[in-house]
């Protein structure tokens, strides 16, 4: 085949430009994220539907879930096309789709189940847009950044994730209290302008194949086979019959099943085709294998682990510190800082340090030191002492900003340059999964745990203030997961629970008892922590392991440091032998 070769010129600052447009594009995917979870009362509140309502608990599982479920699936396969039809020109496309998707979302038309149905299928195309970012950012920085500049890159970039984390927590407190379609409606400045910019200024210059052609059949199963997967592991979170989660569901296990064959299939697929959506070779690159085992590993640990620290919070500690139930959402995210705070600190040290030093000791370290952190969180009581949690959250931002940015530079460095987009993709569906599956395993964990003694301790506890046996065990029977979900959404848990009719049989006194801030806290500390400090066993477990594999990743290569940066040369080369990595 003939060898075509275009130079792209850009200036020396190129690679700022890069940086600052795929750090607005992180940070508004971010803040759009944690954004819709503190808005969800007033969202809900907003189209005239009752979240714990047992016939309407999928709307509030799908909110809550969706865009973390499309982003998961779709990461590869468009780091794939991007690598093929151009990183840049697939970005600046998510941009666009985001931005339209917010649209959509503020002028969400309907109330009730029109509403609701419309609003998950709008978040869907925000996940769409969100993953042309999540699946190109990486790979573009990459490409723009020389290899000694690039954990330095990383690391702002990564940081400016965890600001839109926090970012989103105070802007969606702030903008649900005044209208919950301005939650959407934030976004559209920021991506019109995002969009615009990326257009005018960024350009490709990375490897480009477009005589590739697209490995359709690979796409399908993967897409199929993990979204598949993806479904059945969320429902296990819902209860099934009598049994307080869905485990036993032939829906579930059939899902879990189906979606574990159509990836087997796929893997066997990948190896045959001609052309890959992703090559599968690339994990005899040791860095790169042992990068996405340990990024999955620890997503594992800590993915569904935060939504129960913010439980602890919302559920148990803040209403005992006498917050109102419907505040707790808001200051959970407020008291969650020291962890944002500690990663925001180190994210770009550990980034410039790890391009002098390499990724190995770092990450390493970062990984231990989640060990430890899990392992101390298991001390606390329920009712803690807030300077020790904080120090605690601090230690495990700390850590997670020493693994995390080395080792998605040291991943990155070790691919060819035109495989890129299907590294990142690959890097980011591991996080996206992980977090899912962590939620729905930790959730299931937790409510399992809740199940084994909450019944007695609920019966004992409402018929103390007064309620009939009967009506109080019927109410204790109910599934757990509705009072974790409503402490979550920042209800008092035992007005969802115990029906209007039920609380008029009681005294004026006896009914403030019951919906005060501590009853529910005081009856569920003790069933909650059981579950929760399993769930710190097994994280801690996860994070050891991913350490040991982190340890084994191989040494800091500096001939990395030697491959040129965008400004200094760059070529679009269409040459199979060069773009396959063979030449």
């Amino acid at each position: 085949m003939a060898q075509t070769i275009t130079t792209t010129k850009v200036g020396p600052n190129y690679k700022w430009v890069v940086l600052s447009n795929t750090t607005l594009g992180i940070l508004m995917a971010t803040i759009n994220t944690n954004i819709v979870l503190i808005s969800l009362p007033s969202i809900f509140h907003g189209i005239n539907i009752n979240p714990l309502d047992p016939s309407k608990t999928n709307y509030l599982l799908w909110m809550l879930l969706g865009y973390m479920v499309v982003t998961a699936t779709l990461l590869v396969t468009l780091g794939r096309i991007s690598d093929m039809f151009g990183r840049v020109r697939m970005y600046n496309l998510g941009f666009a789709i985001f931005t339209l998707g917010s649209i959509l979302l503020f002028f969400t038309p309907g109330t009730g189940d029109t509403a609701a149905i419309s609003m998950i299928l709008f978040r869907v195309v925000q996940a769409v847009g969100a993953s042309f970012l999540f699946a190109n950012s990486t790979a573009i920085i990459t490409d723009a950044f020389p290899a000694h500049q690039r954990g330095l890159a990383l690391g702002i970039n990564q940081v400016a994730g965890i600001v839109g984390n926090v970012l989103g927590l105070i802007l969606g407190g702030i903008l649900a209290a005044i209208n919950w379609r301005y939650v959407f409606l934030v976004s559209v400045p920021f991506g019109l302008f995002g969009t615009f910019w990326a257009y005018w200024k960024l350009r490709e210059t990375a490897l480009v194949n477009r005589h590739q052609k697209i490995d359709w059949l690979g796409n399908v199963t993967f897409f199929v086979g993990l979204i598949v997967l993806l479904f059945g592991l969320t429902y296990g979170i819902e209860p099934y019959g009598d049994a307080p989660t869905g485990w036993g569901s032939p829906f579930v296990l059939g899902a879990v099943f189906l979606g574990l064959l159509l990836l087997i299939i796929f893997v066997i697929i990948e190896l045959r085709v001609p052309d890959p959506m992703f090559r599968l070779t690339l994990f005899k690159i040791r860095a790169f294998s042992i990068g996405n085992l340990s990024n999955f590993l620890s997503s594992l640990s800590r993915g569904g682990l935060q939504f129960m620290l913010i439980i602890w919070l919302q559920g148990i500690w803040l209403p005992l510190h006498g917050y109102n139930f419907e505040d707790t959402p808001l200051w959970a995210g407020i008291y969650m800082l020291p962890m944002m705070v500690g990663m925001i600190i180190v994210a770009p040290f550990s980034g410039w340090l790890s391009d002098r030093i390499g990724a190995k000791t770092l990450a390493t370290l970062g990984l231990f030191l989640q060990v430890a952190g899990f392992l101390l969180l298991t001390f606390l009581p329920a009712n803690f002492d807030y300077t020790v949690f904080a120090l605690l959250l601090a230690l495990m931002g700390v850590a997670q900003g020493l693994f995390s940015v080395p080792n998605t530079a040291a991943l990155m460095n070790s691919v060819p340059a035109n495989q890129r987009g299907a590294a990142s993709g690959m890097n980011s569906t591991a996080t996206n999964a992980a977090s899912v599956i962590s939620m729905a395993v930790f959730f299931s964990i937790v409510t399992l745990g809740l199940a084994a003694s909450l019944p007695t301790t609920l019966t004992n506890g409402l018929t103390g203030v007064g309620l009939p046996l009967e009506i109080a065990t019927k109410i204790g029977h109910l599934p757990p997961i509705a009072a974790l979900f409503g402490a979550f959404l920042g209800y008092n848990p035992m007005s969802t629970l115990v029906q209007p009719a039920a609380l008029q049989q009681l005294s004026q006194a006896n009914q403030n008892v019951l919906l005060g801030k501590t009853f529910f806290p005081n009856l569920i500390s003790d069933p909650f922590m059981v579950g929760l400090h399993a769930a710190f066993y097994i994280s801690a477990g996860l994070c050891l392991i991913a350490a040991i594999a982190s340890f084994f990743r191989g040494k800091h290569s500096p001939a990395l440091a030697q491959e040129p940066a965008a400004d200094e040369a760059v070529y679009i080369l269409e040459d199979e032998a060069v773009l396959t990595g063979e030449a």
